[in-house]
Parts: C-alpha cells; structure tokens; sequence
C-alpha cells in the first residue's frame, strides 16, 4: 500500500501524456462524462460545489483521516487499481515480444518464452473486471462477493467510472481480442485450469482478496463476475456501433498509429497507458470526498 495520502494521489495525477490522450480519444464512446479533474482542492470544490477555504479545508482533513484508516476500504481499493495496471503493462511488454517473435525471423525465439496474447489478454480483462468489483465493495464497504450490488451500480456509472469500463471495452476488448471478445473471453474463462489463473501475475497479488477457497473456486468467482457484466458490455457495444476499426480510427486522431501495425496496439497501449488507476484515483477521492462532506 502507498504511504502517500489521498490528497498527494490527486494532486499527483498528470494533466498530459498518453493515458489522457488516449481517454480524451474515447470521448465518442461515452459523450461528456469524462474531464480530466485533478487536483484534491479543485475536486473537493467539483464534487461539493462548496467554495469555502475553512470548509473545504475540513473536508480535505476528514477525507485524509478517512483514506489514513486501514479498516476502511480506500487504500485497498487504490492498490487493486495499479496492481491492475502494473499487470497489464507487463502482459503488454510480453505481448509485444510475442509479435515481435512471431514477425522477426532472428528473433523467433520471443514467442516460445511469451503468453499467447489472446489467453492473457481474456484473462487480464477479466481480472480488471473483478478489481472494479472489489474497489466498488471495498469502497462502499459491502462484502467482495456482492456481484448483485455492483451490477447494480454499474447501470448508474457516469463520469471518470463509466469511462474506465468504456475504456475497458475498447482497450482491453476490442482493440486487442477483435468484434466477438465479449463471447471469446468467456470461452477462454470456461476452459482455463486454475493453473492459468495462478500464472497470472495480477492475480498473485489479488488473490487474497477474490472469494475463493482454493484457486478453482476463485476462477470461478471470476468467471460469474465476467459473465455479470456481459450484457452491460455488450449494450455499449451495440448503443456506440463499437468496432475495433472506429476504436483505432479515434486513437489516430490523437497518436500515430500505422494501418499495417494494428496488431501491436493492443501491448502498445498497455505499456504506455494507465486508465485503470488513473481514473481509479478520481473515482476514489469523489467517493471519500462524498462521505467527508456528509459527515461534517
């Protein structure tokens, strides 16, 4: 766990770079709901409407006491977002070594020690998932295996939360698993071994947190929040006209990306981007912000 303070994570937040380039990109995916909001004061002030120094003063104080306390949820579920990212910046890294094998003659040896990419991305987009049930619960202080709540919560995301699954979609889904990835994954899911799951290194630092005796009944934990979110999956798919053509065609707009190399964006973007934990962050200090609020 970081030994920053909630204020330091939101004042820490860049303003530029690859991760805001390429979520302003998405735009078009959820129209609106997201602005780049960074700053701790300038979110306090957003999230209340209140303009006060002394009270926007004592707000940030109970917020920070709030986040400081280990026996609430804040902390864990900040974590659970960059182990998330950290993750897949890895499997991008391996991903990428994986085509580089596969289309370099002198290099071939890559794609013999590399995860095939499309079993790891499955199951990488299927963690990330179970991670925004975990963070949703940790947060609101419910049980990690409330899938009902959450499915729940997920049709009333707006902002920086309804962007981050959007991102998920087009990212994590369609960009690297093509137009059917909703029905792939759940097929890679029902035939993975524990084994798969235990090899990934996202779930070795999760584990612990996933519902689950034994890494069987953690896999299937994962596969019934993967199949949960489904349909809400596949109506913004089928709302937006979602493909990974008009995906990438909206990525060109705001980073270089040749027609002959489409197969790389996938492990590209997961080495340079980290939406999960960025809008994690603002997702988080609204929700602490919100209680802070309410109970000054």
């Amino acid at each position: 766990m970081s030994n920053k303070s909630i204020v330091e994570l939101v004042n820490e937040l860049p303003t530029s770079g690859m991760t805001i380039t390429v979520l302003k990109s998405l735009d078009f995916v959820v129209p609106g709901e997201w602005q780049n909001l960074v700053g701790f004061e300038a979110t306090v002030k957003a999230v209340t409407g209140e303009t006060d120094p002394g009270l926007i003063l004592q707000i940030t104080d109970r917020a920070m006491d709030l986040y400081a306390d280990e026996s609430q949820g804040y902390q864990r579920a900040i974590w659970m977002y960059q182990t998330v990212d950290k993750a897949a910046s890895a499997l991008g890294t391996a991903a990428m070594a994986n085509k580089i094998g596969q289309d370099v003659p002198f290099l071939s040896f890559l794609d013999k020690i590399t995860p095939k990419p499309e079993k790891a991305q499955a199951i990488d987009l299927a963690l990330k998932v179970v991670v925004e049930l975990l963070a949703f619960c940790q947060v609101n202080g419910i049980p990690g295996d409330s899938i009902g709540d959450f499915l729940k919560a997920l049709g009333q995301y707006g902002g920086e939360a309804k962007m981050r699954m959007a991102a998920l979609v087009c990212l994590d889904g369609l960009v690297p698993l093509g137009p059917n990835f909703i029905k792939g994954v759940g097929e890679i899911l029902n035939n993975a071994s524990p084994q798969a799951l235990e090899e990934n290194q996202a779930f070795g630092s999760l584990r612990k947190f996933i519902p689950g005796g034994d890494p069987a009944s953690k896999l299937a934990f994962v596969g019934r929040s993967y199949e949960a979110v489904t349909g809400w999956m596949g109506d913004l798919v089928a709302s937006r006209g979602l493909t990974p053509q008009n995906v990438v065609k909206n990525l060109q707009g705001a980073i270089d990306i040749a027609d002959d190399k489409l197969d790389y964006v996938g492990a590209f973007l997961d080495m340079t981007t980290n939406y999960y934990y960025h809008t994690g962050v603002q997702t988080t200090a609204k929700r602490l912000i919100d209680r802070a609020f309410a109970e000054i």
